[in-house]
């Protein structure tokens, strides 16, 4: 039980760092989201984005190793994935890419609410 909460952090920062990858430029931020990010503005919002994302990937690792920042792993991962599944649902019609993010966001989301349940449970005494 005590794993759920590492393994759950471990996977959402896996997650977070796909994102990463959007860094390296417009064609692959066009790979990863289905937009056209040739327009310079948005290429270096979003590869800003990714950076950011990457930023987010390591302190939820980070969480998982570290007992002491579960907590805090928890709530900024339950905070990413569920202000963009709000903000994907107000958006209207999604690219196949942002429909799979959305769907993963999701799948994290379920998992960060049952992996914050555990770890909100009084751990049993020896």
């Amino acid at each position: 039980m005590k794993l759920i909460v590492p393994i759950v952090l471990g996977l959402v920062a896996l997650l977070h760092a796909l994102p990463l990858a959007g860094v390296l430029g417009a064609a692959r931020l066009s790979t990863l989201y289905g937009v056209d990010a040739r327009d310079s503005a948005l290429e270096l919002l979003l590869r800003h984005r990714a950076v950011l994302f990457g930023l987010l990937a390591v302190g939820l690792a980070w969480a998982a190793w570290q007992p002491s920042l579960r907590g805090a792993g928890l709530v900024a991962g339950i905070v990413s994935v569920a202000s963009f599944l709000l903000l994907a649902m107000q958006a209207g019609p999604l690219t196949p890419p942002l429909a799979t993010v959305f769907k993963l966001d999701v799948a994290a989301l379920v998992l960060l609410l049952i992996a914050g349940i555990v770890h909100l449970l009084p751990t049993p005494s020896p």
